[in-house]
């Protein structure tokens, strides 16, 4: 429940703090005291949307709390997964900064206006006279039935799997669009996939055929450098080897006589070892030098082919060309598996279509049983409210089609006097006889929801009389289960509040602002008296309020 509105800088209001109690609350005042002002302010807190043309000082910002006590409607849940501090005092507040930006707050940890939103509508609900007008939107009508049939969780598992299905019935589209794209296709890209694929590419192939090709090229130049070269190291008398071996009897003479003469033999030794396996590698090299012109012929062709294929596809590596090859098998393999992969989703698509279907035939039927509990009640709340002949009409059908709700579509017909057929509730009934079916669908709905707070922004409009009071009763029972708050120009309903409040302006030196304050007995009575019979107040005014106090 609102325990506390605090509002400064905002309209009229330069600085305001009122506190709330439980049950049924009036707040009266005359047109253009500020009454709007106030649910304005409320707005904000509950998520409405703000700009600076609302602050009364535009250089100072504007600041609105709203203390709400929330320890009885297990919100712990939103709490954590929004992760704010779940406080039994919960405090939300909005501020709003001279450049027209603002801020939302949920126990001081900032939070979007989203958010803000979500929470509002599990805290309160405030009715404005406008929205009389959501009586004739089908939207509506449904929210009311849904609520007497429980259908609320089933309505919101429905929704979920209608995302779902809509998202399948995309991707199936898309599949088919991708399938008669990629059949299209098929044939040259099939041609491209085979051609790359019999061309065996691996990679480092084209390297190690240019480095083989250089080798062919100047096969005779290898041939000439590696004999001359084996001859300087094996030649008799002057090759390499043999002054090796000379160089190393000569240190082998002398090794024993010195530590540094054997590191010399050692290290020559060493190299006399490389050396003879360098001359042998040389020969074995040598031996294997000939001439393949097929083997030329051969690379030739491959090489060429590869550059044929770049060229082909514009790249420049067997890399990019694998990776080509790679894309062209998905692209051949989506068009083969394509009428698997679409009898997959198809099925897909069906299996929710059934769990959906079989939702909305548990929400339908649901509706079904509850309209008649709806019609009965109705009938009973407005034939005490001066409507005692009014009928409703209610038919609801199930259809083929997916609507956000369900599969249904409903009709609402409305007589409102004997003897008169039935018709749209828009067209039959007239603004006072709205603002009574309106009360009597809030009355209806707090036996259901367990929303803690419900504001009533005139809603006897086109009321008076018997009519009032009896809407007034109606209200008092509604304040047993939650907390009410009624704005009111009538004095038959202002006399059931447990508390009163009154909205004033007060003008200090020229500046004129909204005040709210919380009547006494005895300013609640000379309240009421004016209600009755204007400003100059009689005794008259005056026994009748107390009569209506008591």
């Amino acid at each position: 429940m609102l325990t506390n509105l605090s509002i400064k800088n905002f309209a009229l209001i330069e600085s305001l703090s009122v506190n709330f109690k439980n049950n049924f609350s009036i707040i009266t005042g005359e047109t253009g005291a500020g009454k709007s002002i106030l649910l304005g302010a409320l707005g904000l807190v509950l998520g409405k949307r703000a700009d600076s043309s609302a602050l009364k000082y535009t250089t100072e910002k504007c600041i609105i709390e709203g203390q709400f006590r929330i320890s009885n409607y297990q919100l712990e849940s939103f709490f954590e997964e929004n992760e704010l501090d779940f406080e039994n005092e919960t405090i939300i507040r909005r501020e709003i900064l001279p450049n027209g930006k603002s801020r939302a707050f949920i126990n001081d940890t900032p939070t979007t206006i989203q958010v803000l939103q979500q929470l509002s509508e599990k805290l309160i609900d405030v009715h404005s006279q406008h929205e009389t007008l959501e009586l004739a939107e089908s939207s509506f009508q449904f929210h009311i039935i849904d609520a007497l049939a429980g259908n609320f969780p089933k309505i919101d598992s429905y929704k979920r799997g209608l995302n779902l299905y809509t998202q399948l019935l995309k991707e199936l589209k898309q599949l088919k669009s991708n399938q008669i794209l990629a059949q299209e296709q098929y044939e040259y890209n099939l041609y491209l996939y085979e051609e790359l694929k019999k061309a065996g590419l691996k990679i480092d192939e084209q390297a190690e055929i240019e480095q083989s090709l250089d080798k062919l090229n100047n096969i005779e130049d290898i041939k000439l450098n590696l004999t001359e070269a084996l001859s300087i190291g094996i030649a008799d008398e002057i090759g390499i080897q043999n002054l090796i071996v000379s160089v190393k009897n000569k240190l082998l003479k002398i090794a024993s006589y010195s530590k540094e003469y054997d590191e010399l033999y050692q290290r020559l030794t060493s190299v006399k070892i490389e050396f003879d396996d360098i001359v042998g590698e040389i020969e074995s090299l040598n031996e294997e030098v000939s001439f393949d012109s097929s083997e030329l012929e051969k690379l030739n062709d491959r090489l060429q082919l590869i550059y044929n294929l770049q060229k082909k596809h514009s790249v420049n590596s067997i890399e990019e060309l694998i990776n080509i090859q790679s894309e062209l098998e998905e692209k051949v393999d989506s068009v083969v598996n394509s009428s698997s992969n679409l009898v997959k989703k198809e099925n897909e698509l069906q299996e929710v279509a059934a769990k959906i279907d079989a939702l909305a035939i548990n929400i339908f039927k649901a509706r079904e049983a509850a309209i008649p509990i709806l019609i009965k009640k109705m009938e009973n709340i407005l034939s005490n409210l001066g409507m005692e002949n009014t009928r409703f009409n209610i038919t609801i059908s199930h259809k083929n089609n997916y609507y956000s709700n369900g599969k249904d579509e409903l009709l609402l017909l409305i007589s409102a006097n004997k003897g008169v057929n039935f018709g749209e509730l828009k067209k039959i009934a007239s603004g006072g006889e709205l603002s009574r079916i309106m009360l009597a669908v809030k009355a209806i709905l707090s036996d259901y929801s367990k929303l803690p707070t419900i504001i009533f922004d005139e809603i006897d409009s086109g009321v008076s009389g018997d009519v009032s009071q009896k809407m007034a009763e109606i209200m008092q029972q509604m304040s047993i289960n939650m907390q009410v708050i009624t704005i009111t120009h009538l004095p038959q309903i202002a006399a059931k509040g447990q508390q009163h409040y009154k909205v004033y302006k007060e003008d200090v030196n020229n500046n004129i602002s909204t005040q709210l304050r919380l009547l006494s007995e005895n300013e609640r009575v000379e309240e009421i008296a004016e209600m009755l019979g204007g400003k100059n107040i009689s005794t008259t005014a005056i026994e009748h309020a107390k009569q209506l106090l008591n």
